[in-house]
């Protein structure tokens, strides 16, 4: 076909035959191999140096792998699963599918079930037939028993007796916040104690970070995903806020400083984490000032993988103004410092936009190994003005994985009773208010660096 007249939907089969082997490779019109598939040849050696082929041997493979490439690793697929449910699946045979995967990645509306015409839109239609019985067709809410419990091969496999409850899942992050939202706050002297959960916002942070708040009635979030209907607290919709990047930033910013072989040593002759020894070695430099306010010339825009939340946008890059030529110590104490104030900062504006469209947050919930800095914890009170509250056990994931399975063993009436009894609260970390203006300055100044950045972007764009 002429080069402008191509079909978007051609495709083309290259033949490779080999002396062992036949090979084929499904190829698109920008030169992208799709799929591949091979097959041996036979060759005899009816003497010493002598070699043998059968043509009629070498069509037959030909043929094959012709036709393995038109039935690919998708005709041939069974069931298409999310990881959550693939492991339901080995430890039950049970195909149900989880609500909380179906409904935060897989487009599954918890009130209409699946979609044929966005399936068809972009040409998986192939996928609504038999009933959806490829991607799931029977969909339960998280904690709910699933089939008989454990086979007897997966128990087995697993140690453990034949039958036991196994609970439809959630996804990592999510059972994170089941984990910890529900806990028991009494006598901590918290505002959300005589509120209702809704007011409770858990924050899991790692790698990266989510931000998960739930309320009774549908809130849609500009820049936030959801809502999504029970897939994290049965019966409440649930809005899911993040960071691209955190406790990844803070290692790369870390890292990648000049002084940071001298840490590494330092922190290693005191039997200490790196980020221990920066933490006190920042209490040895502020003197008789608060530790966030050595960062009142440096700051930092964290989005050096994109905006998730609120934002939503994956062309923002990160942002440090403030640098002088100092290579030291304290500079690099100072540097991690600003970066886990700028993510703190990144947590503000999620809040304030949940809180725009109708959410009314007055606590946090920290779990996840950022939760374990002291100097994250203090600087999330601190910059959002609000308590947070920290897990008795520190792996909430774990926690709330187990809350599904004492769900679905039937030992608790609902995976909110459950979470009541299984959830408690470790510590409390209160801002300090009277650092405000400060805080509240660095915002105002944290607002201004994205300001500016797009404003770059558009002198650079324009003529």
């Amino acid at each position: 076909m002429p080069g402008g007249d191509q079909d978007p939907g051609s495709y083309y089969v290259g033949v490779d035959v080999g002396t062992g082997s036949v090979r084929a490779a499904l190829v698109d019109q920008r030169g992208i191999l799709l799929a591949f598939a091979d097959q041996p040849i036979s060759q005899w050696e009816p003497q010493f140096n002598h070699h043998e082929q059968s043509s009629e041997d070498i069509w037959a493979a030909c043929c094959v792998v012709t036709k393995n490439l038109r039935e690919t690793c998708w005709d041939k697929a069974g069931h298409f699963f999310d990881l959550p449910d693939f492991l339901s699946w080995k430890a039950t045979g049970v195909t149900a599918r989880s609500l909380c995967s179906l409904v935060c990645k897989w487009t599954y509306s918890a009130e209409k079930g699946w979609d044929d015409s966005f399936w068809k839109m972009i040409g998986l239609e192939d996928l609504v037939a038999d009933n959806y019985s490829k991607i799931g067709n029977q969909v339960l809410p998280p904690g709910a028993s699933l089939g008989n419990g454990l086979t007897p091969e997966a128990a087995k496999d697993l140690g453990l007796p034949v039958g036991i409850a196994v609970a439809a899942s959630l996804i990592d992050a999510h059972a994170g916040g089941l984990g910890v939202i529900g806990a028991d706050v009494r006598g901590h002297g918290l505002a959300c104690e005589g509120q209702p959960v809704t007011s409770r916002l858990a924050v899991i942070c790692g790698t990266s970070s989510c931000h998960m708040g739930i309320s009774k009635d549908p809130i849609f979030v500009p820049g936030v995903w959801g809502p999504y209907f029970s897939a994290m607290v049965p019966g409440f919709w649930l809005n899911e806020g993040g960071q691209s990047v955190t406790g990844k930033l803070i290692d790369h910013m870390v890292r990648g400083h000049a002084a940071f072989p001298e840490l590494q040593a330092k922190a290693t002759a005191r039997c200490q984490s790196v980020y221990a020894y920066l933490n006190s070695h920042l209490d040895l430099i502020k003197k008789a000032r608060p530790v966030g306010f050595l960062t009142v010339d440096l700051h930092v825009w964290p989005d050096f993988h994109g905006n998730r939340s609120p934002l939503a946008d994956l062309t923002l890059k990160g942002m440090v103004t403030g640098l002088k030529l100092s290579q030291d110590l304290d500079d690099l104490a100072i540097l991690y410092l600003a970066t886990v104030q700028a993510i703190a900062f990144g947590t503000r504006l999620i809040i304030e936009a949940l809180e725009a469209a109708g959410h009314s947050i007055s606590t946090l919930f920290l779990c996840g190994g950022l939760s374990k800095n002291p100097l994250f914890v203090q600087m999330h009170a601190d910059i959002t003005g609000m308590p947070v509250v920290l897990s008795q056990e520190v792996e909430s994931v774990l926690v709330g994985a187990a809350i599904l399975g004492a769900c679905a063993s039937g030992d608790f009436a609902s995976v909110q009773e459950a979470m009541a009894r299984m959830s408690k609260v470790g510590k409390v970390v209160f801002p300090r208010l009277e650092d405000k203006r400060y805080y509240d300055k660095k915002y105002q100044v944290f607002l201004k660096l994205v300001e500016h950045q797009k404003e770059y972007a558009a002198i650079m764009k324009g003529d």
